[in-house]
C-alpha cells in the first residue's frame, strides 16, 4: 500500500487533521501550530489538491475513507479533527476506522434534511456557464444562510465574489469548485436519520460557532442524541473559520479534549 504525501509538526500523542472542501491544508496551519507544543499534529491534502494523488472520477466518499485509513496507518493515529466536508468523510469513517476520539467543528452531515442542498444545481450551472464568480457567490449565500451578504442581491454577491476571486484564498476556492460540488453531492446522497450514526464507538466533540449557520447547531444536537459518547460545544463569537484562526476559543477545548484520560 502507497503512503500518503503526510505534513507532521509538534510533538505527543498524535492527531489527523481533515480539511474541509474548496481548500488545501494551507490554511490550517495555525490550528496545527496551536496545538502542536501536546500533540504531533499530522495535516494532509484531500486527493486532487497540492501534493495529493489524484482524484478517481467520479468522485465516491469511499476513497476519502480509505485515503483517511492510510493516513491513520502511516502515523498510528488514534485521534482525528474533521472540519466542514472533512468532518462529514471523517465521521463516516468513524463508523468502520479504528478511530477513538474524533472531534468535528462545523461538521457538513445531512441529518435529518438539515443541510441546505438548494444552492447546489444553480451553482453548478453558472459554473459550466463560465461564471465562476456567480458560481461562488450561489455556494456562499446558499451555505451561509446567516450571513447578511446572502440577502444581498445576486449581481452584488456576484460582484463581491469577483473581487474575491482575485485573493490568493479566493482563487484556489475558484479552482477547486468542481471538487465542492461534486463533495457536496455526496454529503446530500450519504445523509440520513440520526440512527446511521447510532454506531459510532469514538468519544466525539460536535462543535461549531454561535456566529455561523443555525443549522450547525441542530446537526450537532441531532448526532449527541445518538451517539453514545458524545457531547456538543458551541463556540462564542465564532463563525465556519474559527478552526483555521485557531483562537484560544476552540483551541483549548480541543487540547482539553484530546488530553482528556481515556
Amino acid at each position: 500500500m502507497t503512503d500518503f504525501p503526510v505534513h507532521t509538526s509538534g510533538s505527543g500523542p498524535p492527531i489527523v487533521i481533515l480539511h474541509g472542501g474548496g481548500v488545501t491544508i494551507s490554511v490550517y496551519r495555525w490550528i496545527a501550530a496551536a496545538l502542536a507544543d501536546r500533540f504531533t499534529i499530522h495535516l494532509y491534502n484531500r486527493r486532487g489538491r497540492a501534493d495529493a494523488p489524484p482524484r478517481t472520477e467520479p468522485y465516491d466518499m469511499r476513497e476519502d475513507i480509505a485515503d483517511l485509513a492510510t493516513v491513520l496507518r502511516q502515523t498510528g493515529a488514534v485521534n482525528v479533527i474533521g472540519h466542514s466536508g472533512g468532518g462529514f468523510i471523517a465521521l463516516e469513517a468513524a463508523r468502520e476506522l479504528p478511530i477513538e476520539r474524533l472531534a468535528l467543528y462545523d461538521p457538513a452531515v445531512h441529518v435529518d434534511g438539515l443541510f441546505p442542498t438548494g444552492w447546489v444545481a444553480g451553482a453548478r450551472a453558472a459554473l459550466r456557464a463560465g461564471d465562476t464568480g456567480r458560481a461562488l457567490a450561489l455556494t456562499s449565500a446558499g451555505i451561509n444562510t446567516h450571513s447578511p451578504a446572502s440577502r444581498l442581491p445576486l449581481a452584488a454577491q456576484t460582484a463581491i465574489c469577483r473581487l474575491f476571486l482575485r485573493t490568493s484564498i479566493g482563487r484556489m476556492m475558484g479552482e477547486l469548485l468542481p471538487m465542492t460540488f461534486d463533495e457536496s453531492d455526496s454529503i446530500f446522497e450519504h445523509g440520513g436519520p440520526t440512527s446511521k450514526w447510532s454506531g459510532v464507538t469514538a468519544k466525539v466533540l460536535l462543535a461549531c460557532g454561535a456566529g455561523g449557520p443555525d443549522y450547525y447547531p441542530k446537526i450537532n444536537e441531532a448526532l449527541a442524541a445518538v451517539i453514545p459518547d458524545s457531547r456538543t460545544l458551541l463556540v462564542p463569537r465564532s463563525a465556519h473559520d474559527a478552526l483555521n484562526r485557531a483562537h484560544p476559543r476552540i483551541v483549548e477545548p480541543l487540547t482539553e479534549f484530546f488530553a482528556e484520560p481515556a
